[in-house]
């Protein structure tokens, strides 16, 4: 990702849940981001029980705003030299394009900055057996 730290980052929840390890993924943005948080049509509980359960600390999310209310109040809030949008959809494109942030498909930005998708995660225990649960 560049590198720079001058960088406003906002995930799209659903993207956000594509990645194994959110909280991890969080962890290493902060090295080189000023600002991230999430941001989603879901209701705020929703956003609060998906960042709590998972560990996140976030600078800003979306609350009970739209998405594109919330990248526009995140960039009126905090100024930095980028703003990039992580999402999961080509609605998400849109709307990146339509408020003047970068946008970053959740797929490219897993590859750019190693982090790795649930879906390989759940894949690599392939060659185990399975475990039964319904023995005694």
């Amino acid at each position: 990702m560049n590198g720079e730290s001058d960088m406003t980052l906002a995930f799209e929840l659903e993207a956000l849940k594509e990645l194994a390890s959110p909280e991890r993924v969080f962890e290493d943005a902060r090295g080189w981001t000023e600002y991230i948080g999430v941001v989603s049509e879901k209701p705020t509980y929703v956003v609060t029980n998906f960042t709590r359960k998972n560990r996140i600390r976030q600078d800003f999310f979306s609350g009970p705003r739209g998405k594109e209310e919330s990248l526009e109040g995140v960039k009126d809030q905090f100024d930095t030299e980028r703003y990039v949008y992580i999402g999961a959809s080509d609605e998400d494109e849109q709307l990146a394009d339509a408020v003047d942030w970068e946008y970053l498909a959740v797929e490219d930005a897993a590859e750019a900055a190693d982090w790795v998708l649930a879906t390989h995660a759940e894949g690599e225990d392939e060659d185990e057996e399975p475990v039964r649960d319904d023995w005694p």
